[in-house]
């Protein structure tokens, strides 16, 4: 799979490493207008994970267009990744499809649900693969807990709480480039949205409290409630104290088993206070052992190989659905609505 990257900041970079850890999978392009990122420095580059971009990233085997244009031209390019800001996912996208690409584009496909059936349709009068990277189901403990749920192999799922917390971003110009983002209630919690489509199905209602600012949300309590099905609380957002820059975890409780996980950023150290751990109705405790890497773009691989895996089999994994990716940003709407009237808001 020949990749042609566009955008190269924080998550072009993670992508480029990421892409070139896969057998399957070959950087054959990039675009950016940086004329130093260009010549392999890519010193300027930092995230709130993983390590400060390298000075001499060694791009001979690489072609470089300064032009995107030109680089969704390139004969050889088997799929667009699209790593710029969210603004400008829909327009390149659109393009990239009507070049004759398939498409893997950063999360969120983009903010407004409506642009987002845009780029969907546009994928299928194309006949091209469009994926949205949701990286969340590959990281290890997730991956488990979707497993387990797909193939209840603990039995069905009876309750489900996840957590996803942040500070807010100093690299970010706040509350300037919430609209942008979509606010954190998309940028941040589209993660929870979506791994919840992608494993449980689409809820029928939300029911959420939060707190906005600017008009976006902030920070969310949901319950999503199901006709007939498991009870689903999420809690995400951005107004944890400086000290804790970021924390996930969850509890999920089926027929046969309790699973647990917690970890997070503690005054700038990683701390896991709860290793992946299912516990059985018998008694017994057990960590499993997870798949992936040990890389810190490791997830971000595992993201990359299903993507070659749709090229080739023509089938694309639940995980990099634009269906639920569709899904998870309807929902992060349906909360909005829920949290400004006080009501239960139906998403279908």
């Amino acid at each position: 799979m020949n990749i042609g990257i566009i955008g190269l900041g924080f998550m072009g970079m993670t992508h480029f490493e990421a892409a070139n850890s896969v057998k399957a999978a070959k950087v054959h392009a990039i675009s950016t207008r940086d004329p130093k990122k260009q010549k392999g420095n890519w010193s300027s580059i930092q995230g709130n994970f993983g390590p400060r971009g390298s000075k001499d990233v060694d791009l001979s085997d690489v072609k470089i267009y300064s032009d995107y244009q030109e680089l969704l031209k390139d004969p050889e390019i088997d799929l667009v990744d699209i790593c710029l800001p969210i603004p400008q996912h829909e327009k390149v996208a659109i393009e990239a499809l009507n070049a004759g690409k398939h498409v893997l584009v950063e999360k969120p496909v983009t903010v407004e649900v409506a642009a987002a059936q845009r780029m969907s349709k546009a994928a299928e009068k194309a006949g091209k693969h469009l994926m949205v990277a949701h990286v969340l189901p590959f990281f290890p403990e997730f991956r488990f807990l979707a497993e387990c749920l797909r193939q209840k192999k603990y039995g069905e799922l009876q309750a489900l709480n996840i957590r996803r917390i942040i500070s807010p971003p100093k690299w970010l110009n706040l509350p300037d480039d919430l609209a942008s983002l979509g606010g954190f209630g998309i940028d941040l919690h589209i993660h929870d949205n979506h791994f919840i489509s992608a494993t449980c199905g689409m809820p029928d209602k939300v029911f959420s409290i939060g707190k906005l600012e600017a008009g976006y949300v902030n920070h969310t309590q949901t319950n999503y409630v199901y006709d007939k099905g498991p009870a689903i609380t999420c809690v995400s957002g951005a107004i944890a104290a400086s000290g804790l820059e970021f924390a996930h975890g969850f509890q999920a409780f089926f027929d046969e088993a309790t699973i647990e996980f917690d970890a997070g950023t503690y005054g700038k150290e990683w701390v896991v206070n709860r290793p992946l751990t299912v516990l059985t109705k018998t008694g017994r405790i057990q960590t499993p052992t997870l798949k992936g890497g040990s890389e810190w773009y490791s997830a971000f691989a595992e993201e990359m190989k299903a993507a070659a895996q749709a090229l080739k089999t023509g089938e694309v994994s639940p995980d990099l659905s634009i269906v639920h990716a569709v899904n998870g940003l309807k929902l992060c709407h349906a909360e909005q609505k829920s949290i400004e009237t006080g009501k239960i808001v139906s998403v279908k």
